[in-house]
C-alpha cells in the first residue's frame, strides 16, 4: 500500500468535508484487523475509498474487500484512489443502493463494516447477521449520531436516524448469539462479535 498516497486521499477528502473515518475509530479497527487477519471484509459505504484502502493492509494473502456505494462520484473517485494506494486487487466495488445490493450477495465475511444510511442500520444488521461468519466481526460506526443517540433528542429532521439508530443498539446488546461492546470514540462505535452464530 502506498502510504503517501493515502495521506492525500485523507487530506484531501477531509478537505472536500467527505465524511471519513475518524483517526481514533480507524486506530481501534486497525488493532481488530491485525489479531482478526480476514479473508473477507465487507463495507457498507465506500465515500472515497478510504477506510476500505485502510483496511486492506490487514487482509490475508489473497483476501478481499467488497464495498458498497451508491453515490457515482464517489465510485468514480474511490476507483482511482484504489489505484493510487496500489490496493486494486484487494478492494472490490459494487455500485448501487446497499438495500438493493444486500440481499444479492451470497458470500460469508470475517468482518462486515456499516458506515452508511443511518435510517437504514436495523437493515444492515440483518443483512449482515445473515452472512457474517461463526466468529466473525459486525463492526457499525457513528452509532452515537453526534450524541444524539443516548440524549432525549427528537427534532424532526433527524428523528428517523436517530430512532433506527437506537433500535440497532437494542439488537445487538439484547442478541444472544453477539458480545458487543460500544465505545465512545470518533462517532460512536459498536464491535459485535459472533459468539454463537
Amino acid at each position: 500500500m502506498n502510504k503517501v498516497e493515502l495521506e492525500k486521499i485523507k487530506q484531501k477528502a477531509l478537505q472536500e468535508h467527505i465524511p471519513i473515518i475518524m483517526d481514533d475509530t480507524l486506530q481501534v479497527i486497525d488493532k481488530i484487523l491485525k489479531e482478526k487477519k480476514p479473508k473477507k471484509i465487507l463495507e457498507i459505504g465506500t465515500a472515497v475509498g478510504y477506510s476500505a484502502i485502510c483496511f486492506s493492509e490487514y487482509l490475508q494473502n489473497n483476501g478481499i474487500i467488497d464495498t458498497i456505494e451508491r453515490e457515482e462520484d464517489r465510485v468514480k473517485e474511490a476507483k482511482e484512489n484504489i489505484i493510487k494506494a496500489d490496493v486494486k486487487e484487494k478492494i472490490n466495488i459494487l455500485y448501487g443502493d446497499a438495500v438493493e445490493i444486500l440481499p444479492t450477495l451470497n458470500s460469508k465475511y470475517d468482518v462486515i463494516f456499516i458506515d452508511a444510511a443511518k435510517g437504514k442500520y436495523p437493515f444492515f444488521l440483518k443483512e449482515a447477521i445473515r452472512m457474517i461468519e461463526k466468529d466473525g466481526i459486525i463492526i457499525a460506526d457513528n452509532i452515537l449520531y453526534k450524541g444524539y443517540v443516548m440524549s432525549d433528542y427528537n427534532k424532526h429532521k433527524q428523528r428517523t436516524a436517530v430512532r433506527n439508530l437506537r433500535e440497532y443498539i437494542k439488537q445487538i446488546t439484547e442478541n444472544p448469539n453477539m458480545e458487543t461492546q460500544i465505545l465512545e470514540v470518533g462517532d460512536g462505535l459498536a464491535i459485535s462479535k459472533i459468539v454463537n452464530n
